[in-house]
């Protein structure tokens, strides 16, 4: 069986999150939730950049408006956080998006919009 990737650090990112849905509920918007988990991340060690700048190209040639991670952490993990009443396909295709311009290879799609946190692992 092959072993997940980044399996320890999506984990440990998991448990960020469920503690903050558990102390926070649902319903506020998604930068308060970005506010929380960088106050967590800090405590806890986790490295991470939020609203990481990526280039997006069309035709060789830099398109005007570039995309930004939500969070990319552990230099290897993109995580695309949402307050929304579900997941949607079109959520997971953003992601993939997301994970295809940047070059990283896993992402966590992450709802707080529901009664239970709702997370995706998302693997290009």
């Amino acid at each position: 069986m092959a072993e997940l990737l980044l399996k320890e650090e999506a984990y440990k990112i998991v448990g960020v999150c469920m503690q903050i849905h558990k102390t926070l509920g649902m319903g506020l918007k998604e930068v308060n939730y970005k506010d929380a988990m960088e106050i967590d991340f800090l405590e806890s060690n986790i490295p991470f950049e939020r609203e990481k700048k990526f280039t997006v190209t069309y035709k060789n040639q830099i398109l005007r408006n570039p995309y930004y991670a939500d969070f990319v952490v552990y230099d290897s993990m993109i995580l695309e956080i949402k307050s929304a009443s579900m997941l949607t396909e079109a959520h997971t295709a953003q992601t993939l998006s997301y994970l295809a311009v940047s070059g990283i290879k896993l992402a966590l799609l992450i709802n707080f919009g529901e009664r239970s946190l709702v997370w995706k692992r998302i693997i290009l």
